[in-house]
């Protein structure tokens, strides 16, 4: 697995997170009784057994049919079940911004970082300040920056006499004011986004045994501001479900600005290889470390400071770097669920062309509306928080979102949506379940959980050689307990629909 998978992997949909509890349902609309199904014995004793009540379930499942004669809406459903109630569909919200995006900016649209100086260049020697200006890339890690600072030597620098100065005027000052959903802001989910979003700011610490007794500590990404204290000792035997509270892991600032991870105590050998995944304080710093960390190792030399300003006119423009292509930063966001680059996608839709005004929730709010209205999309149940998922707010129908992804597949881009999405027993958050079913690799799903959500919503090739769109949306504090009925329902359909 290469740095930039395990890096989108570990800010993933909180599974294990602090509960996030629900706000107050919207308000319901009716369902009318061409909408309704009774659902088959085995799937309504499969959610008899998760004691959620039929009431706070949402079923679609309805077969892909010709676009030109479902413009706007879905063939007639083989299976509804409260189909018009708006609900949480925590990250199923991600196939929304994915098609919307697929559809507006194209698969191969990419994310622009460049670099400015407002000085001169003696030799390979850049006297003045290095200015990074962003455009929101959702996966500017590690293996990007090392093609940035290539291109920055091919441009004729080796030496900075500046600071870097770092320009993130391509999103509104309020962006992320919110705050984090539970509270918590030291988990990487709960990143903000941020037009220079390095390495989804955030630290993944990894812990290996050795048979003297000692413990490696390894992290991505490098950054060249970072001391790990290691005090730790390797013992062979230990409880392993208690592991991260007996290395006592904790990570401050000193005062010089730079970070400072500690670890102490016993580490069981038996655990093998673990991880403990932090989101970094201040942004500035997180990206002045890894910066400064590849350029180094490059050759480069560099001993100024990092400060927040604006690329100053009439400066020179030295690289432009492209990131990843649309069609890559969706495989990655949807199969590990990653929520800062669904927030990161969102406000993209916002961003103006000319660069001049910069992208907002409202202004990516806008563009949905017209791409929804431009589509025959009517979606008087939708509430976009911030296009991820991650949020108490967000609503969307069972109905709404089926017609989405009826729209989805029939598009150009519908072969890059289905391959960003989960292979059911295969890979991303679907990757253990229904592995020993037949629908093991014929199913591609997005998944959604939050406390008091269970989700799935996406595609279904059956048995008999069709493909339905399958959506599953549960709001009830006992949702944790229905993941057998929603793999129930996906195997079901596989086996049985004509």
């Amino acid at each position: 697995m290469s740095a930039a998978l395990s890096m989108a992997m570990l800010v993933s949909a909180p599974v294990q997170a602090k509960p996030a509890r629900l706000a107050k349902q919207a308000p319901r609309v009716p369902v009318t009784a061409a909408h309704a199904t009774p659902l088959p014995q085995p799937l309504a004793r499969a959610l008899a057994a998760s004691k959620v009540p039929a009431s706070h379930v949402s079923v679609i499942v309805a077969k892909v049919d010709n676009p030109l004669q479902t413009r706007g809406a879905i063939p007639a459903p083989m299976l509804a079940l409260n189909p018009n109630v708006p609900r949480n569909p925590a990250s199923t919200m991600k196939l929304v911004t994915t098609i919307v995006a697929l559809d507006t900016l194209g698969p191969d649209y990419r994310w622009r970082t460049q670099a400015f100086t407002d000085g001169y260049s003696d030799g390979r020697t850049l006297n003045g300040n290095l200015y990074f200006k962003g455009t929101g890339d959702p996966k500017l890690v590690p293996e990007e920056m090392e093609k940035f600072v290539a291109e920055l030597h091919n441009a004729g620098v080796t030496n900075i006499n500046g600071d870097i100065v770092l320009d993130r005027s391509a999103y509104s000052a309020d962006i992320g004011a919110q705050g984090p959903i539970d509270g918590d802001t030291d988990r990487p989910y709960n990143v903000s986004p941020d037009p220079l979003l390095y390495s989804f700011k955030a630290m993944s610490f990894t812990f290996t045994s050795n048979p003297n007794g000692t413990v490696d500590v390894g992290v991505l990404p490098p950054l060249a501001n970072l001391q790990v204290s290691n005090e730790m000792s390797s013992v062979p035997a230990g409880n392993c479900g208690d592991w991260l509270t007996r290395i006592h892991p904790t990570l401050s600032t000193t005062p010089d600005g730079a970070y400072l991870a500690h670890f102490s105590g016993a580490y069981p050998a038996s655990c093998e290889d673990k991880g403990w995944n932090i989101a970094a304080p201040d942004r500035d710093r997180f990206f002045l470390g890894g910066f400064r960390a590849l350029w180094q190792a490059s050759g480069g030399q560099f001993n100024g400071n990092v400060r927040t300003g604006t690329v100053p006119p009439g400066a020179r423009l030295l690289v432009t770097h492209r990131g990843q292509t649309l069609a890559q930063v969706v495989h990655d966001m949807n199969k590990f669920s990653n929520n800062v680059m669904a927030r990161q996608l969102f406000l993209t839709l916002g961003l103006s062309a000319d660069g001049k005004t910069p992208a907002s929730i409202a202004r990516s709010r806008e563009v949905l509306n017209r791409w929804l209205e431009k589509n025959d999309l009517a979606m008087p149940s939708l509430v976009v928080e911030n296009g991820s998922g991650l949020s108490r707010m967000e609503r969307i129908s069972a109905m709404e979102l089926a017609r989405v992804l009826q729209h989805g597949i029939n598009s150009p881009t519908g072969q890059v949506l289905v391959e960003s999405m989960p292979t059911v027993g295969v890979d991303g958050t679907m990757r253990n379940r229904l592995v020993d079913r037949e629908v093991a690799g014929n199913a591609h799903m997005k998944t959604g959980t939050l406390d008091d959500v269970g989700a799935v919503a996406g595609y279904v090739a059956t048995r008999s050689g069709s493909t339905y769109v399958v959506v599953s949306l549960i709001n009830d504090p006992r949702a944790s307990n229905a993941r057998g009925f929603n793999d129930a329902l996906i195997s079901w359909v596989y086996e049985n629909a004509p």
